[in-house]
């Protein structure tokens, strides 16, 4: 488990690291900074999984499966949002069904905790899913990531994917996605690039989504407007901090 300072979710747990480049929104990608800050300094998880190109760090395409991280959450007794992999895919065509089977194991084990996988490959996940025969599980959300309206088809890819909630991340926003179908879509986040390559994000693009979510009842979440210096930039969208969940995850805290 690692504490995280991103803002949907309490910790990242990472059963699987390493990817490589799947779409435009790849392009600066965090994860292949921290992948290679890791490997310097000296955790063998993250060793030969970038290489340094045109003076950054990017995905070799190799990927670690970490069977010891597995039973990791089974020692979490306090209930967590846990983001799963958020230094790689578990989608990615190297990960074998059988580990991804592995990860549905111990999330099952652990329904206290709330999962969220979030993967550029949803097609890959929906054929797995349903090819494997793995329990919809209802702890665990899937969502995919979605930069512009290029890989806006990938929402028709998580429809498919056997799921009690479905969200969608918008980030990098790096261009406009409005006419996309949220329909059957719970969640929506949104938020721009970060770092320092970050490439701008326009409030009419996120005015856009708020407008869809509102349409569609899917619950809108803005993450945060990136940049350089993404802290100085702040979440303020119009004056306000929207911070919506799933409807079915207010309803569990309000349980609680």
């Amino acid at each position: 488990m690692a504490q995280t300072s991103i803002e949907w979710t309490d910790v990242t747990w990472n059963p699987v690291a390493g990817c490589s480049i799947e779409s435009d929104g790849c392009k600066f990608c965090y994860a292949m900074r921290m992948a290679a800050r890791l490997e310097a300094m000296g955790v063998k998880k993250y060793r030969g999984l970038t290489r340094k190109s045109g003076g950054r760090s990017k995905w070799t395409g190799k990927i670690s499966l970490d069977e010891k991280a597995l039973a990791a959450p089974l020692k979490w007794r306090k209930p967590r949002r846990v983001f799963v992999n958020s230094m790689s895919d578990l989608f990615h065509p190297s990960v074998p069904a059988v580990f991804v089977a592995a990860v549905w194991a111990t999330m099952a084990k652990t329904p206290h905790h709330t999962y969220q996988i979030l993967t550029k490959r949803p097609a890959q996940m929906a054929d797995m899913l349903r090819s494997s025969n793995l329990p919809v599980l209802p702890n665990v959300w899937l969502g995919t990531s979605i930069e512009d309206r290029r890989v806006a088809s990938r929402l028709d890819d998580l429809r498919r994917a056997p799921a009690l909630v479905r969200f969608v991340s918008f980030e990098p926003l790096i261009g406009s996605v409005r006419g996309v179908n949220l329909e059957r879509i719970d969640w929506a986040i949104v938020g721009g690039e970060s770092g320092p390559h970050a490439r701008p994000m326009n409030v009419v693009w996120v005015d856009e989504i708020e407008t869809m979510c509102r349409a569609t009842g899917t619950a809108f979440f803005f993450k945060q407007w990136g940049g350089k210096n993404k802290k100085a930039s702040g979440r303020l969208l119009n004056g306000e901090i929207f911070d919506e969940m799933p409807a079915v995850y207010q309803l569990e805290a309000g349980r609680a």
